[in-house]
């Protein structure tokens, strides 16, 4: 093995180059993977775009992506679960392990985390990382690398599905259908929801939201949401919605589509994260609004829904863009959104 290795990094805003880095050496409970699909997120799109996300500032050189499958090739001394050429999808955050949440289980909110691409913590656009064994979730035969960097965008849909209290016979909505919309979308399907409506204003989100499973779809552009949900449910509204598009206009659309004492679960930021909420309505039905922070405990179920089949992971994937092509990858996934959903880097050649 060489010493060193590629690693592609955010130059500026706007702007991508590589370097040459020291491949790193595994510590006693870490394993070294090397790299093979890494997926492109929507706050790597907004670190390229912005330069920060809220208090979070890039300070370049530095290195996006926190969507990674690969392969193991060195094990630490004290790594038991783990062997040479297990193939694995990698949870990206690492927890302080004793703080008050991660004690009661709710690891996500560790103030202390360590997270791929939340800067000052590079991501994992390069060719090896090393990483703590624990975070390495080994994949079976039937599930490939690439659907495995997929587990982490899939592990939010899961969340939020469950922070919803979904289950069997429930109908739902889900506003946008980017990534995070339709994989929140095919785990409620997982999870038995019975039927699932999807609303976007871009059709061919849409088309790929119906390829992908949903019972129906509403281009919000086209028709009054609200009013196609009645439609869709005798009257009646969904007992469920999930909103991702972190959109004022759709927040409120799920107030008026749900049914009095449902659950929201809000997922999407939005650009400037404020909204106003209609309250009198949402108090009026006595609505359950939840919120959805990455998520916990989730790789085990989200790999095992993939390869029972009960989820198309690599359905999502409208491009597959090469390492030596990372500035068109980024420059693509930023200014055509009509038409890319999901976009993945592969860094193996």
């Amino acid at each position: 093995m060489n010493k060193t290795m590629k690693a592609a990094v955010m130059l500026g805003i706007g702007k991508m180059g590589y370097v040459e880095k020291i491949i790193p050496v595994p510590n006693d409970d870490e394993v070294l993977v090397r790299l093979e699909y890494v997926g492109i997120c929507g706050s790597d799109m907004h670190y390229y775009e912005s330069g920060a996300i809220g208090s979070y500032v890039v300070e370049p050189p530095f290195i996006l992506g926190h969507e990674p499958g690969g392969t193991v090739v060195t094990v630490g001394k004290k790594v038991k679960h783990l062997h040479v050429g297990d193939r694995v999808a990698l949870e990206p955050g690492k927890t302080c392990g004793h703080c008050e949440y991660c004690k009661e289980g709710k690891y996500n909110l560790c103030a202390d985390v360590e997270f791929f691409a939340t800067p000052p913590i590079d991501g994992v656009f390069q060719e090896y990382v090393a990483h703590d064994a624990a975070l390495c979730f080994k994949l079976p035969e039937n599930v490939s690398t690439l659907e495995g960097a997929l587990i982490e965008p899939l592990a939010v849909g899961f969340h939020a599905a469950n922070q919803g209290g979904a289950h069997v016979g429930q109908t739902a909505v889900v506003f946008g259908s980017g990534c995070i919309g339709l994989v929140s979308m095919m785990a409620l399907k997982a999870e038995g929801v019975s039927k699932v409506f999807v609303v976007d204003v871009m059709e061919k989100r849409l088309q790929k939201a119906m390829e992908l499973g949903a019972t129906a779809v509403i281009n919000g552009a086209a028709c009054d949401v609200v009013t196609e949900i009645m439609k869709l449910t005798d009257n009646r509204g969904v007992d469920l919605a999930i909103e991702t598009a972190g959109n004022e206009t759709t927040t409120n659309q799920a107030i008026h589509a749900v049914r009095k004492g449902s659950n929201i679960v809000l997922v999407g930021y939005g650009k400037t994260g404020k909204i106003n909420v209609e309250m009198s309505l949402a108090l009026d039905k006595e609505v359950t609004f939840k919120t959805v922070f990455r998520y916990r405990h989730i790789y085990p179920m989200a790999i095992d829904a993939v390869a029972s089949g009960k989820i198309n992971l690599k359905g999502i994937v409208t491009n597959i863009f090469g390492f030596d092509d990372i500035q068109n990858a980024m420059d693509m996934s930023v200014s055509d959104k009509m038409n890319i959903v999901k976009s993945v880097v592969k860094i193996v050649r």
